[in-house]
């Protein structure tokens, strides 16, 4: 829907309205395809005022990447008051509710290493380093040792949740709950199996 052309909104409104019409594109059109000219189109204004606030589609691609990306992290933040079990259940509980309700967001926000604009893969990336450490620290409370091969397994375990969650939250309708299982298990499998011996 087109925005109101006569709408004032102050420099940092504005630009905050337009970065949220290209997060709401991700619902239905890849990354790739979010121009100038859709966006334009679509928020009423000139590609010269996009140009302005954007410099370059790379540079609005960053934002609305970085915008996605902080919407994730904030609806799957860990709540501190549970115990760490609970704690890994219910932030990969909303991991999953998350990317079912928001689809094409996390498929672009997973794709988006595939960008060739590395400011962008850095933005994802930047969202895969802070699930792991949170992963790690639920291990770490469990008992499991710090080291540096556990925090390898951690962040390359994230990869794989990505995999398991595009091929089964959003091409299936596995339930929720099998899908939490599964990742619930796997992480607590792979800590262990590089566990040291007693």
């Amino acid at each position: 829907m087109q925005a109101d052309r006569r709408t004032r909104l102050n420099p940092e409104q504005r630009r905050a309205q337009l970065v949220s019409i290209g997060v709401a594109s991700l619902a239905d059109h890849p990354l790739e395809s979010l121009t100038m000219e859709y966006l334009s189109a679509e928020a009423g204004v000139s590609r010269g005022l996009l140009f302005h606030y954007f410099v370059s589609k790379k540079g609005l691609h960053r934002e609305v990447v970085r915008t996605a990306r902080d919407s994730m992290l904030r609806a799957t933040k860990p709540s501190a008051d549970l115990p760490p079990d609970d704690r890994l259940r219910d932030t990969l509980e909303r991991i999953v509710r998350f990317v079912r309700d928001h689809r094409g967001t996390f498929y672009s926000l997973v794709r988006g290493v595939a960008s060739g604009d590395t400011e962008v893969r850095d933005v994802v990336d930047q969202a895969r380093a802070l699930q792991a450490q949170r992963v790690i620290d639920v291990l770490l409370e469990l008992g499991f040792t710090d080291s540096d091969l556990l925090r390898i397994a951690m962040r390359s375990w994230v990869a794989f949740v990505e995999e398991i969650l595009v091929e089964s939250a959003l091409n299936t309708e596995m339930p929720s709950a099998e899908i939490v299982a599964i990742l619930e298990r796997s992480a607590k499998a792979i800590a262990a199996s590089i566990a040291p011996p007693d």
